[in-house]
């Protein structure tokens, strides 16, 4: 009578082969790991930036020490529009500001107390009704910094250029100081405030 013979295997090849495949999943995890580091370092830095915001100028909605995710893109797709909160270099000053775009280029804009005309029409500025709403029951005005005035006499934007002002509006140095921001000295749009975490939140544009 035959006999069936069963080899059984190597208890040192398959103890072997246990370990070469966990060694194989460490070495795909790493590089899974390594490329999502190097997509995330591409996208923060090629793509969006992250900036801190120093100063009071655009109180109340948004405050020293708040870091935003400032999208760098987006204005080599389009222009600027009206209310996008944008970061933008300073060359005088030396370093970047973050203010509200109130008018672009062509616009006729003209600032008389709290009120904000664009081409002949007033501007709702919701996002600063409360402020503007507590100055006016002490009986004054939020705003206390008008335009066009005697250093910029022309209240038409130019081309290749923005008009912007801080929310904290008799707090703020912008283009009622400044005069016009050029669209080559923006950074970007200001999309995401990420810091501290009770801040989180999208920027109402």
């Amino acid at each position: 009578m035959e006999q069936e013979v069963q080899h059984q295997g190597n208890p040192a090849d398959e103890k072997g082969s246990r370990s070469k495949k966990a060694k194989n999943e460490i070495v795909e995890w790493l590089k899974a790991i390594v490329i999502a580091l190097v997509l995330v370092i591409l996208i923060r830095w090629l793509l969006f930036k992250p900036f801190v915001v120093d100063g009071p100028s655009m109180q109340p909605n948004f405050h020293t020490g708040e870091r935003v995710i400032v999208n760098e893109i987006l204005y080599d797709i389009r222009e600027p529009q009206r209310g996008e909160v944008i970061v933008f270099h300073v060359p005088s000053e030396g370093r970047d500001f973050i203010k509200r775009v109130i008018a672009v280029a062509g616009d006729t804009v003209q600032v008389s107390g709290d009120t904000v005309i664009v081409n002949g029409e007033k501007v709702n500025e919701t996002y600063i009704q409360g402020a503007i709403d507590a100055a006016e029951a002490n009986g004054g005005t939020y705003n206390v910094k008008d335009f066009p005035n005697e250093q910029f006499p022309d209240g038409k934007v130019p081309e290749g250029h923005v008009f912007v002002m801080g929310d904290n509006r008799p707090n703020s140095t912008d283009s009622r100081m400044i005069g016009y921001v050029s669209l080559e000295d923006i950074v970007g749009r200001a999309d995401v405030i990420f810091w501290p975490i009770g801040d989180i939140k999208w920027i109402n544009h």
